[in-house]
């Protein structure tokens, strides 16, 4: 496997199953469905987005100090942690919405949330066409391999970030100064992640498959 897909397929791992003390994408997202003080799933998924927000600000201001993440790929803890409480917050979006974290378009659309403004960019890169909104939907027609070359696509872009300098740098230097700057921007991050994750898994028109035991919001 390429160096780009364990990247990736080490972040959704960590993310979507859990990472540490963290529940994994599934069981944080059954936490708010069982919820009964919310009035619908937006309002659930306001919440997380606030509390996952705090959390990674708090893990990045941790992680900012140094070291290494230990997943089956070497990744720099900042980023590492990152990428992962990201990928457990889409995912549990996901699920809120009536999606299986372990189906393939999700797995894409993950990715996609996490590198943000330029997903379009990578999916024209792997050769496909979207004519409508980046979504499921979108991706509904889009064969395994084609998703396959998205997932190498991000990889890439992660690959070429994590050999990037800036707080990591920092962090040897000032060590406080290097956590609190990694942790602001982490949870920033994170917010911009999860307003891409509602756009890109909230049903628009028209039926959609639910998780059993679950209806879509």
């Amino acid at each position: 496997m390429s160096k780009p897909l364990e990247v990736v397929n080490a972040v959704l791992d960590a993310g979507f199953e859990g990472l540490g003390p963290l529940c994994s994408a599934t069981g944080l997202a059954d936490e708010y469905l069982a919820d009964a003080r919310y009035a619908n799933h937006e309002a659930r998924i306001d919440s997380l987005i606030h509390w996952e927000t705090g959390k990674l600000f708090t893990t990045g201001f941790l992680s900012g100090l140094g070291g290494l993440l230990t997943l089956p790929v070497s990744l720099p803890a900042g980023l590492g942690v990152s990428w992962a409480v990201q990928a457990r917050l889409v995912g549990a979006i996901a699920r809120i919405h009536g999606h299986d974290v372990e189906e393939d378009r999700v797995r894409t659309l993950t990715l996609l949330a996490i590198v943000g403004d330029i997903g379009k960019e990578v999916v024209k890169q792997a050769g496909i066409e979207v004519s409508q909104q980046l979504g499921m939907r979108a991706l509904e027609a889009v064969p395994k391999h084609a998703l396959g070359s998205i997932n190498r696509a991000v990889g890439f872009r992660l690959v070429s970030k994590a050999s990037q300098k800036g707080v990591v740098n920092l962090s040897k230097v000032v060590p406080l100064a290097g956590g609190l700057v990694g942790g602001a921007v982490d949870a920033l991050a994170c917010r911009a992640v999860g307003a891409t994750a509602r756009r890109l898994f909230s049903p628009g028109p028209g039926p959609l498959v639910p998780v059993p035991g679950m209806s879509p919001g």
